[in-house]
């Protein structure tokens, strides 16, 4: 049986992308990204969400003027695009520059619940 998963787990992510969009406006950039996290580590597993979200990292880190998240998201932004669909990506990375690529990291049970339910036959 066949998921679409960058569908089924859209709503998760478009809300953690509200977050982080609700986070800038307030100036709280360090929430934006953490938001900019959760919306990773829930999207990862779509080659559109995981490439999309890596972009809007490398757009903070941009805005942020930090050298080394700009960087970091340039090599990622390729990774996500190339490596996605083989299901090559460590779950519950978050994805930003401080974590490396290769990663796996502890899921948060609501993430793991959303993402199991995104992936669950329909």
């Amino acid at each position: 049986m066949k998921t679409n998963f960058r569908k089924n787990i859209r709503f998760v992510v478009l809300k953690e992308l509200a977050k982080a969009l609700k986070a800038r406006h307030k100036g709280d950039y360090s929430q934006e990204f953490i938001h900019l996290e959760h919306a990773h580590v829930l999207g990862q597993n779509s080659t559109y969400w995981h490439t999309k979200i890596h972009c809007l990292m490398f757009a903070w880190a941009r805005r942020q003027a930090d050298k080394k998240e700009y960087i970091g998201q340039v090599l990622r932004i390729a990774g996500a695009v190339s490596k996605t669909a083989m299901g090559a990506v460590p779950q519950g990375n978050t994805g930003g520059s401080d974590i490396s690529p290769f990663k796996s990291l502890p899921l948060r049970e609501s993430h793991a619940r959303a993402i199991a339910r995104a992936q669950a036959p329909r």
